[in-house]
């Protein structure tokens, strides 16, 4: 079975090294795709200020923070919660950056050695679209995500929003037998061997076209093939 964790944090500012601190954590939890509920959400004591910029952005003031704990009461929590997953972060350097200062100050080792792997999908956005906006507004838009609640940073609702997301950006890759599940629960064995079918194995639908669908799809084909100098791939396949 197929864990990811979709994983946001919000910071005290823009410098692990210079300092600043994770005061938010935000977890969303995806088996074989699905959405199932079991998220984390955490705040934590900074000890310190957030930066004037950061506070804007989040809204998490020093008042709200005093009486949460501290990343080392909760940290063996967060990693327990994170084994064997798969994380998915947006621009993920800065937030393992944090995550792993706040383990170095506990003695423990980079988060990436204690997961299964890391996905970062703001590379996979520029990867997808080459020169646009990669942030996650711009990709929420894009991929008509309704992000009308997001007036203020949150790591749980960042992370709510980059899973939609995430699952919108890679959608046919490996979910077209998942995706005739929606009804079903994929914790059951029944859903966990549909899941396991080979593609192959999925009955097609033949649809029939009318002459005048065929006629001007042969059109439109002997179109962009006289764009193209006769070098289309389907040209050779068809001669």
């Amino acid at each position: 079975m197929s864990r990811q964790i979709i994983l946001d944090t919000e910071t005290t500012g823009l410098s692990a090294a210079d300092g600043d601190r994770v005061i938010e954590i935000g977890c969303v939890e995806l088996l074989n795709r699905r959405l199932t509920g079991r998220n984390l959400h955490l705040y934590l004591n900074p000890d310190r200020p957030s930066h004037p910029d950061a506070l804007r952005v989040h809204g998490l003031t020093e008042e709200f923070l005093a009486d949460k704990p501290r990343f080392p009461a909760v940290a063996q929590r967060l990693l327990d919660y994170l084994a064997g997953a798969e994380l998915i972060i947006h621009n993920a350097a800065f937030d393992l950056g944090f995550l792993d200062a706040e383990l170095e100050r506990i003695g423990r080792p980079p988060l990436k050695q204690q997961v299964e792997g890391v996905l970062d999908t703001l590379l996979l956005a520029r990867e997808t679209w080459p020169g646009k906006s990669a942030s996650l507004d711009a990709l929420c838009k894009r991929l008509e995500v309704d992000n009308s609640g997001r007036q203020l940073h949150g790591a749980l609702l960042d992370a709510e929003l980059l899973a939609e997301v995430y699952l919108r950006m890679t959608r046919g890759q490996d979910s077209l037998v998942i995706d005739a599940l929606d009804t079903a629960d994929v914790a059951h064995p029944a859903a966990q061997a549909a899941a396991a079918l080979e593609l192959s194995r999925i009955p097609l639908i033949d649809i029939q076209v009318s002459a005048e669908e065929a006629a001007a799809h042969e059109a439109l084909r002997a179109e962009l093939d006289k764009a193209c100098g006769g070098l289309s791939k389907w040209s050779a396949v068809m001669a």
